[in-house]
């Protein structure tokens, strides 16, 4: 049977044709009912630079096992039209006390690919209840989102190189909505893959300048508070876990940057049905079993 002769599949043409936009079940009579795509004003103006890079971290659409990830090694360019034009926008919204902050649709497709984090000042958007990053290019966020206090909803939807949160976003105490695209997340139930291996405490002659780290191993460039009990952190007693938690209406993987075994311990329990106890990553973490094996 042809596919338009088909109910399921004309949806799945449609789907197709859509890409990531929301479509609808078949209803009783068989007819096709398509609901509006939410994200049609995210995504900001195209043209025919991509607004993003590739993500070759691991397989976002089928599970490999054992195969090895690690952080993202960009680093943001502060000079960058893109990273300048990001912070005037942070200043303004937070200055006018906007309660939606919707940035990429203001860059140009050229601007939104510069930019692979977000400033601390985002600390300052304490009246923002919707944060909207569709389809950006971030490889991570900085722990200062904890300080958006109002914030409610958190759309980073078709992030694909966004694989990981820092634990800080837990202190937004009234976030009840979460838009992530699943398959990128590290440990997501789905496919499971695996979480980059974090180093031990840090001792002796080795210890790290934890004012300029490598992002490619740390995660960040810099670590300076704790992620349970906010105070100084110094490299002789940071420890790095990861612990899936649950963030309004995602489970998501989160970064802990932790000042002591103790602030480790005071760590709530993951999410059931992942990894039972914060852990240091690695391809040997033993993951419960995948929806999609």
């Amino acid at each position: 049977m042809a596919a338009d002769d088909n109910p399921k599949g004309l949806e799945e043409k449609i789907s197709r044709h859509l890409g990531e936009s929301y479509l609808g079940a078949m209803g009783d009579e068989d007819k096709l009912v398509l609901f509006e795509n939410q994200w049609t004003d995210a995504a900001g103006p195209g043209g025919r630079q991509a607004d993003r890079d590739r993500c070759a971290c691991f397989d976002q659409s089928r599970m490999r096992r054992g195969v090895p990830v690690s952080f993202h090694p960009d680093r943001q360019d502060a000079m960058a039209p893109g990273w300048l034009h990001l912070l005037h926008l942070v200043e303004e919204a937070a200055a006018d006390g906007r309660e939606v902050f919707e940035p990429l649709v203001e860059l140009s497709p050229q601007e939104r690919r510069q930019i692979v984090t977000l400033p601390p000042t985002i600390a300052k958007l304490t009246a923002v209840r919707k944060l909207v990053l569709y389809g950006s290019n971030l490889v991570r966020i900085p722990p200062e989102i904890g300080a958006m206090t109002s914030l409610e909803e958190f759309s980073p939807y078709t992030s694909h190189r966004l694989h990981w949160f820092p634990y800080e976003i837990t202190r937004c105490s009234s976030l009840r909505q979460s838009t992530v695209s699943t398959r990128s997340l590290y440990g997501n139930f789905k496919l499971r893959p695996p979480f980059p291996r974090l180093g031990p405490t840090g001792s002796g002659t080795d210890e790290p300048d934890l004012r300029d780290l490598d992002p490619h191993r740390w995660g960040a460039t810099g670590i300076f508070r704790c992620s349970v009990c906010d105070r100084p952190v110094d490299a002789g007693s940071l420890r790095q876990v990861w612990l899936s938690g649950r963030v309004a209406t995602d489970v998501l993987p989160l970064l802990v940057n932790a000042c002591s075994a103790e602030c480790v311990e005071d760590l709530p329990a993951p999410a059931e049905g992942y990894v039972s106890t914060p852990h240091r990553g690695g391809a040997k973490v033993v993951q419960p079993g995948a929806d999609w094996d």
